[in-house]
């Protein structure tokens, strides 16, 4: 059976469950949208925000890619899909929040730990590489934290890349202009897919804590 059949059947329950018992919230949002929050995080079929959180329609404005990662400013021309999404919430959309949402097993992360794609042709892994390349410093100072790449060592990875997102997070001007001003809030956030289990990042302490 074609999956196209599987969505089919899933849009048609959503029509007669969700959709019919939020008939006025789907009105209002005709109108526009106004969510409070943006959700960056990884595309990982398993770290759904909206499920996570159990969110509803029109709650967050969610963007995900590889490893969840937020790009540093750059004002070249050309396709940046994330920058856009960034100014599109901040600037237009005016979210009060955003939160960087890492998670575990991520394979984006190993990625840029292991170099698993490195020096690869196009369908081979040459964008997943070339993307990840962001996180060299900081997988390079998880190898030096780790004597192998074991479990502690890809939880790091992946942590670590949170905050190096949130730094980048800080280039853009028209961001920490809105966070000096205290109309933004940023926060970085780790979801263990095996536990289930969400730890926020407390930047003061530079650590995650369990929620």
């Amino acid at each position: 059976m074609p999956y196209l059949t599987q969505l089919i059947e899933g849009y048609r329950r959503f029509r007669e469950t969700d959709w019919a018992h939020e008939r006025e919230r789907w009105s209002e949002l005709a109108e526009g949208q106004s969510p409070r929050v943006m959700i960056l995080s990884c595309a990982d079929s398993r770290v759904d925000p909206a499920q996570i959180f159990d969110a509803k329609p029109g709650e967050m404005f969610v963007v995900r890619n590889i490893a969840g990662l937020a790009p540093p400013y750059e004002t070249s021309r050309g396709y940046h899909g994330v920058s856009a999404a960034l100014e599109f919430a901040v600037t237009q959309l005016q979210v009060g929040e955003i939160m960087v949402m890492g998670h575990g097993l991520c394979g984006g992360c190993a990625a840029a730990l292991t170099g698993k794609f490195d020096d690869t042709e196009p369908g081979e892994g040459h964008f997943i590489s070339d993307w990840v390349h962001m996180l060299d410093h900081a997988s390079k100072t998880v190898r030096d934290r780790h004597d192998k790449l074991d479990t502690a060592a890809y939880t790091d990875m992946e942590q670590e890349a949170v905050k190096v997102s949130l730094a980048n997070l800080r280039t853009f001007p028209w961001i920490a202009e809105r966070e000096q001003s205290g109309d933004l809030k940023l926060h970085g956030a780790h979801f263990s897919v095996a536990e289930g289990q969400l730890y926020i990042l407390d930047e003061a302490e530079g650590d995650f804590r369990l929620v």
